[in-house]
């Protein structure tokens, strides 16, 4: 009887893994609202959300999870099925690579790992849309790039928030 007791108290709760995979999709989600502009300024949450997951929780998520979650991104926000999938799997393995090779990291080297992923898939879907004939010229994305750069830090800190909340009782518990 113990020994299952003790079994059911080690099992990892459901929120431990649904609320960072729940979060993402909900970024991505962003890319519904009735938001109408002559250029693309709304920025890709979904990455935003994911790139503060990775970063903050290294040890979650290996660089495979991007793909499920650029899936998710592609089927929600209407890209080109592969777009998101292929630019946050390459994001994810460059961050992998670069953490290997860094001895400590802090917030600004965070923030300057999250800026290339972010300009990389930012400017690779634009790349991407524009091999397809979807794209206009590449000044247009600037802002979108821009303000997804500045409001990575205020997404990193609502994530931490969400890493406290999903950690809970655990946390309490290894004080």
């Amino acid at each position: 009887m113990a020994v299952g007791y003790e079994y059911e108290a080690d099992r990892m709760p459901a929120r431990l893994w649904i609320v960072p995979i729940a979060t993402t999709a909900l970024g991505s989600a962003v890319a519904l609202t009735p938001i109408v502009v002559q250029v693309p300024v709304v920025p890709p949450f979904g990455l935003l959300v994911a790139l503060a997951w990775r970063l903050l929780r290294p040890e979650m998520w290996g660089a495979w999870m991007a793909l499920p979650l650029g899936l998710i991104d592609d089927l929600i926000g209407g890209a080109p099925l592969g777009t998101a999938m292929t630019l946050w799997t390459i994001a994810f393995l460059a961050i992998e690579i670069a953490e290997q090779r860094v001895v400590w990291r802090d917030v600004w080297l965070s923030w300057r790992l999250a800026i290339g992923a972010i300009a990389f898939c930012v400017i690779g879907a634009w790349g991407l849309a524009f091999l397809a004939g979807g794209a206009g010229p590449i000044w247009l994305i600037v802002p979108q790039l821009l303000l997804s750069i500045l409001c990575f830090p205020g997404v990193m800190r609502l994530v931490a928030v969400m890493d406290r909340w999903r950690l809970g009782e655990r946390a309490a518990n290894s004080r």
